[in-house]
C-alpha cells in the first residue's frame, strides 16, 4: 500500500552570501577613492579651430561681395593711323640733310600707315611684292596707286642703288608721302574734313 510522502526540495545554501557579507563587515566600510584625473578637455581646440573658421568664411564672403571693385584701367585714346603719319613725316625733316636715312624712315612711315589705314602688308614685303598687291586693290585711285609706285621706287634708288639725290628731291619725296596720307585719311577726320570741304569748293 502506497504511503503519502511529502517531497522535501532542500533550499539553495546561502554560506556563500553569509561569508561574503562577513566579509564586508570585518573590513569596514571603504572610504570614497579620490577623483579620478581626466585628461584635459579638447574643447577649447575646437572652439579656436571654429573661431578661426568663421573669420576666413567672412573674409571671403568680404572679398566677393564688399570689396570694392578695382576701376578699370583708362586707356589712352587711340591716336588715328594718320595723325601718327603726319606726325612722323614732320619728326622725319629732320634727317632731311641725310638722303639714305631720310628716304628709309619716310618710306617706312608710309608702309606702316597703309597698313593700319586699309591693312596691306607692306612693311615686311618688298616694293616689288607690295606693288603686286597694290594692284589688285580698290582702295587707292589709279592716281594714288601711280604716285606711290613712282615714290616708293625713288625711295629705293636711294637706299639700294647709293643714288644721292639733292634737298628739293627729298622735298619733293616727303611732300608726295603727305599728300598720299593726307588723300587717304577718312572724311570725318580733321585732314579728311578739309579735303572734303576743298573738293566741294
Amino acid at each position: 500500500m502506497a504511503t503519502n510522502q511529502a517531497i522535501i526540495i532542500p533550499a539553495p545554501s546561502t554560506n556563500s552570501a553569509v561569508t561574503s557579507t562577513n566579509a564586508v563587515l570585518q573590513e569596514g566600510l571603504r572610504d570614497i577613492r579620490d577623483a579620478v584625473p581626466i585628461p584635459p578637455s579638447l574643447l577649447w581646440l575646437w572652439i579656436t579651430l571654429a573661431v578661426i573658421g568663421l573669420l576666413i568664411l567672412a573674409w571671403l564672403a568680404w572679398r566677393k561681395w564688399y570689396r570694392p571693385k578695382p576701376k578699370s584701367p583708362v586707356l589712352p585714346d587711340l591716336v588715328p593711323a594718320y595723325r601718327t603719319a603726319l606726325d612722323d613725316l614732320q619728326a622725319a625733316l629732320t634727317l632731311l640733310h641725310d638722303p639714305e636715312p631720310f628716304c628709309t624712315r619716310v618710306s617706312q612711315i608710309l608702309r606702316v600707315y597703309l597698313e593700319e589705314q586699309f591693312d596691306f602688308h607692306a612693311p615686311e614685303r618688298t616694293t616689288e611684292e607690295f606693288l603686286q598687291e597694290l594692284q589688285t586693290s580698290f582702295v587707292l585711285s589709279g592716281g594714288q596707286k601711280t604716285s606711290l609706285e613712282d615714290f616708293l621706287n625713288r625711295c629705293d634708288l636711294v637706299k639700294f642703288a647709293r643714288y644721292e639725290p639733292a634737298e628739293t628731291e627729298l622735298r619733293d619725296l616727303h611732300d608726295a608721302a603727305l599728300r598720299l596720307v593726307e588723300e587717304t585719311a577718312p572724311i570725318g577726320s580733321a585732314v579728311g574734313a578739309s579735303r572734303s570741304a576743298i573738293v566741294e569748293k
